[in-house]
Parts: structure tokens; C-alpha cells; sequence
């Protein structure tokens, strides 16, 4: 059992988690595995804003507009690193899940996940996700639900 899994089983979230042995690194792959739209995957991306990491939550079908997020996060922003990823979350980059982080991290969500009944999530490892729907996901996250995709 992985640190996100243990953490869930602590917690009592009432989530199950599934492992897909042929990977869901990507947001592709994770839609492949699961059998769903692509739009349904939910992307983990691990920035720092204004000099702080932050988790975007986007829809695996949208690109995020990194203006958007310094709008409400911080400027400048870039994409973590694989080391400040792990230590702001401690999940490597391709299993980040959307809470459950090893910090307190500022979680924003793309407003287009909303749209979906259920989305799929990473569960800390490249081969597992979780399902569960969209207001829980924000609820559980924190998440500041913004338009966040790049039109």
C-alpha cells in the first residue's frame, strides 16, 4: 500500500483506489486505463507562484494559462522541479494526487472539471487513481475553483 493509500485508509475518505499495470502517468494514459474521456482525468501540476509551490487541479483535456494562475497565485510562475514537487507534496511528479500532500500546499481547480458527473484522479503512484466527483474533489482539496485553462 502506497503513502496516499495509507493515508486514506487513516483519514476514512471512502475513496478506492486502482492500480492499472500499465501505467497512468499521463492524463492519455489514465483515460486509456480507466476507460474514460480524456477530460475526465484530473492533472496534479505542481507550480511555484509568487515564490510558493501551489497544485493546479486541471482537466486532463485543458492546458493550463500560467497568466491565470499568477493572477490569483503569485508571480512569477514556473513549473516546480521534481525536487520541490516531492518535498511540497511528497509525491512525484506523474502521481501527485490532489490532496493528502505532505505540506499545506494552495490548491486551485480548473472550473471545467465541474462539468463532468465523476473525474479520475492520481493516487501518489504513476499506475493508480481514484474516482470520485467533482464537488467532493474540491471539498477535499480546498481548492479555489478558478478558469485557469488556456483558450
Amino acid at each position: 500500500m502506497g503513502r496516499f493509500e495509507t493515508w486514506l485508509a487513516a483519514t476514512d475518505r471512502g475513496i478506492a483506489v486502482k492500480a492499472f499495470p500499465q501505467g497512468t502517468r499521463t492524463a492519455v494514459d489514465a483515460a486509456r486505463a480507466v476507460g474514460c474521456d480524456v477530460g475526465q482525468i484530473v492533472k496534479s501540476l505542481v507550480f511555484v507562484a509568487g515564490g510558493e509551490p501551489v497544485v493546479a487541479l486541471m482537466s486532463g483535456a485543458n492546458r493550463l494559462d500560467e497568466r491565470r494562475l499568477a493572477a490569483v497565485a503569485g508571480e512569477p510562475v514556473a513549473k516546480a522541479d521534481p525536487e520541490i514537487a516531492r518535498l511540497a507534496t511528497g509525491y512525484a511528479i506523474g502521481g501527485v494526487p490532489p490532496f493528502g500532500h505532505a505540506t499545506d500546499v494552495p490548491v486551485f481547480m480548473d472550473r471545467d472539471l465541474l462539468g463532468y458527473r465523476v473525474v479520475w484522479a492520481a493516487a501518489g503512484r504513476p499506475d493508480s487513481v481514484f474516482e470520485i466527483s467533482p464537488e467532493r474533489l474540491r471539498e477535499l482539496s480546498d481548492a479555489t475553483v478558478l478558469d485557469l485553462k488556456l483558450l
